[in-house]
C-alpha cells in the first residue's frame, strides 16, 4: 500500500524480476512450481485498471484480494471513494482473478446514526460483490473522541457494525496497531524505522499521550473475544510481527482469528529459522499469504508490476525452498515447508477464511 516502502525496496527487488516468465523451484527441488500453486495474494491494493496488471495475474496464474482502506495521510486512500469504484473496475477487468474488500470511514463514529449508516453502506458493497471489510490503524493510533481520548477497536460504537459483518457472512480484515518500530527511536537496523522517519504522522515515538502498542493490541484482542462469530484476518501478522510466539498466543486463544503475511515476510525472516518454521507448521491453517503491494492510477505501472512479481518470487523462495534468500542485506535459508503447507498458505487458507473470493 505504501509508496515509500516500495521506493525503498524497489532497487533490490527490481533485480529479481524483469516482468518475464516467473522463476520456479530449482531442478530436483521438492517444492511445487510457483505457477502450479494457483496462488492468491490475500492482501493487495490495486486501483489501476491496467493490462499490465492483468497480464501479471495470467503469467503467475494468480488471484488477489483487493483491499480498500481509509488512511487520511496516504494519497489516494483518504476516502472510501473512488477506491471502491476502482476496485470494481479492476475486478471486472481481471475476469475472475480479483476479489475486493470494502471499508468505511471511522472518523464519524460519534455522529448520530453512525453505525446504521455504515451498515447500510457496507451491505450495499456486499451486493456489489465485496467479500469483507477492512478496519484500520486509525482506530487506536489516531482517532480521538471529543473529550480527547483515543478511540480503541473495542469501543461499543463499532460493535453493531462488526455484528452486521458477521451476520452477512463476511470477513473482517483488521489492521490494528503497527510494528514496534513506530514507538521507538530511529534505528536503521529495524525493518520499519525508515517508514516512520518518512511518515512522522504514524510515528508514535516521542509523542506524549499516545497509546502504547500493548494497550491497542489488548483492545484489539478484546474486540476479537467480543465477536466470536466473526471471521477476522489480522493484517500484517496481526501486528505481532516481531515474535511469532505472540502471534501464536492469539491463534491459540481465538479460533476465529487468522493472520496474513502482508509486508511482513522480512519480520519472519529476521527471527530464528527453526522457530518460525515450527510456527508455520503448527498454524498452517491460520496463515494467509499476502504482499500488501499495489498500483494506483498515475504510478509507473510497469515498475509496480515488476516489484509485485519480484516480491512474490522472493516470498515463494523463502516459504517453499531451502535456498538462501536475502532480506535487508542479510541472507537467510528458506523455510522449505512441505508442499501441503505451501499450498495452504498460498491458496487454501484464503479460500477458507475469505469465502466468496472468485475462482478461475
Amino acid at each position: 500500500m505504501h509508496l515509500l516502502r516500495f521506493l525503498l525496496l524497489f532497487p533490490l527487488l527490481a533485480t529479481l524480476a524483469s516482468g518475464g516468465e516467473p522463476k520456479t523451484a530449482p531442478s530436483g527441488a521438492a517444492a511445487p512450481s510457483l505457477v502450479s500453486l494457483g496462488l492468491v495474494d490475500a492482501h493487495a491494493h490495486v486501483f489501476a485498471d491496467s493490462a499490465q496488471v492483468f497480464a501479471l495475474l495470467e503469467r503467475l496464474n494468480m488471484r488477489f484480494v483487493n483491499i480498500t482502506v481509509v488512511d487520511p495521510y496516504d494519497k489516494g486512500y483518504e476516502t472510501v471513494e473512488p477506491q471502491q469504484r476502482a476496485a470494481l473496475a479492476v475486478a471486472r477487468g481481471a475476469k475472475g482473478r480479483a476479489s475486493w474488500v470494502s471499508t468505511f470511514d471511522a472518523a464519524g463514529w460519534e455522529q448520530p446514526g453512525f453505525a446504521r449508516k455504515v451498515i447500510a453502506q457496507l451491505e450495499a458493497s456486499f451486493r456489489q460483490g465485496a467479500v469483507g471489510v477492512k478496519i484500520y490503524k486509525t482506530i487506536g493510533m489516531d482517532l480521538r473522541a471529543k473529550d480527547g481520548r483515543y478511540v480503541m477497536p473495542d469501543d461499543p460504537a463499532f460493535s453493531p457494525i462488526l455484528d452486521a459483518i458477521a451476520a452477512n457472512g463476511k470477513t473482517l480484515y483488521a489492521h490494528i496497531a503497527e510494528p514496534a518500530g513506530a514507538w521507538k527511536a530511529y534505528d536503521p537496523s529495524d525493518p520499519d524505522s525508515g517508514y516512520y522517519r518518512d511518515n512522522p504522522l504514524w510515528w508514535m515515538y516521542g509523542k506524549p499521550g499516545r497509546p502504547a502498542k500493548a494497550a491497542i493490541i489488548a483492545a484489539r484482542d478484546r474486540m476479537i473475544a467480543q465477536h466470536p462469530g466473526l471471521r477476522i484476518v489480522g493484517c500484517h501478522l496481526g501486528s505481532n510481527e516481531e515474535d511469532v510466539d505472540e502471534i501464536a498466543k492469539r491463534l491459540d486463544r481465538f479460533p476465529n482469528f487468522a493472520v496474513d503475511t502482508a509486508a511482513r515476510a522480512t519480520h519472519l525472516a529476521l527471527q530464528p529459522r527453526e522457530k518460525v518454521r515450527a510456527f508455520m507448521l503448527k498454524y498452517q491453517d491460520r496463515i494467509l499469504y499476502a504482499t500488501d503491494d499495489g498500483a494506483q492510477p498515475g504510478d509507473d505501472i510497469g515498475a509496480r508490476v515488476n516489484y509485485w512479481q519480484a516480491d512474490i518470487e522472493r516470498h515463494y523462495k523463502y516459504f517453499a525452498t531451502g535456498e538462501p534468500v536475502e532480506f535487508m542485506g542479510r541472507k537467510v535459508r528458506g523455510l522449505e515447508l512441505p508442499e501441503t503447507v505451501v499450498r495452504k498458505i498460498f491458496r487454501g487458507n484464503v479460500e477458507k477464511w475469505v469465502p466468496g473470493i472468485v475462482a478461475h
